[in-house]
């Protein structure tokens, strides 16, 4: 395991684990061992690689996590969403709430949270145009890579409107690969194919296996350059970590799962329709997992536009 490999599938355990445990106590010593590394050098080690202390990420997640709950939530009081995710009263609650968002949880309930996602929406959009020309080019070497991508042809689907289905999906161990930055990017392309070719070398493609695309935050909610996104593949318990690339468990339960055909670069303004144009009318709520892609065995990439089609899978209940 090189050194890099070892602190970045540190970091992601324990950037895991807090998101894993947020109710709980997460204190420098506690995080530290989860990472096994001394309170003293994690500390400064984990700022340096994110650009977060430890206290910061904590309180981050714990607010982003509650935002989304005010709004998916709604029969759930502020006060039951703010003890569930560890702060200790209303009043602490509040109070960080507003310092972040700029609004009190109850504004941001009744439609406070508008502005905030209107900023990240005209961000990422400054973003993917920026990007439109590397996503072209890396779209280019992906559908091209016959070893790890098999071709095949797709057109694209036009209009808004998405054929929803509800399918339940088993917990699903799998290996993955973190990109830390905004959805739909070049990047996230650029880190499948690295993903693929490890998986090649680690003999995971034959016979071709389940992989997924795990979205681990809300592109509404959370910064763009702080969003996760992992590229996964089905293991067994047999498979142990190794180097960057970490275990995790897919929540097994009810989805609303939609097909999508199109471009990486066409991915995200996809999920933006599914989730805005489908869910508020379903009758369903969005459960408290991450939404995923869902890439199936007899996946194909076309050479010609590099289009390709997955299932985009949103965890849900009944409201």
């Amino acid at each position: 395991m090189t050194d890099r490999g070892w602190y970045t599938a540190s970091i992601n355990r324990v950037v895991d684990y807090i998101d894993a445990h947020l109710g709980e106590a997460l204190d420098l010593e506690t995080l530290a061992g989860v990472a096994h590394f001394s309170p003293w050098h994690f500390h400064r080690l984990f700022q340096a690689l994110t650009g977060e202390t430890l206290a910061d990420r904590v309180r981050r997640r714990r607010l982003e996590t509650a935002a989304g709950r005010l709004l998916s939530s709604p029969p759930e009081t502020a006060l039951a969403v703010a003890l569930d995710v560890g702060f200790g009263s209303a009043e602490v609650f509040s109070r960080a709430f507003r310092a972040h968002f700029g609004v009190t949880p109850t504004a941001w309930r009744k439609g406070g949270f508008r502005a905030w996602t209107r900023k990240h929406k005209v961000q990422l959009r400054k973003i993917h145009q920026a990007d439109r020309k590397a996503n072209q080019a890396t779209v280019t070497g992906f559908s091209q890579d016959v070893d790890l991508w098999p071709q095949g042809r797709h057109r694209r689907k036009g209009g808004r409107t998405m054929q929803v289905e509800m399918r339940t999906l088993p917990e699903t161990r799998v290996a993955y690969m973190r990109h830390v930055g905004p959805y739909g990017s070049s990047a996230i392309t650029k880190m499948w194919m690295r993903f693929a070719a490890w998986c090649g070398a680690n003999g995971l493609l034959t016979p071709r296996p389940t992989m997924f695309g795990i979205s681990q935050d809300s592109p509404e909610i959370t910064a763009p350059d702080k969003c996760r996104y992992d590229a996964c593949v089905e293991v067994d318990d047999r498979f142990q970590p190794k180097d960057e690339i970490g275990v995790q468990k897919i929540w097994g339960g009810r989805y609303a799962c939609a097909r999508f055909t199109g471009t990486a670069a066409d991915i995200h303004d996809a999920w933006m329709r599914f989730v805005g144009g489908w869910i508020p009318d379903s009758g369903y709520q969005c459960e408290n997992h991450p939404a995923i892609e869902l890439y199936e065995p007899d996946f194909t990439v076309d050479p010609k536009t590099g289009a390709f089609s997955c299932l985009l899978c949103m965890p849900v209940r009944p409201q």
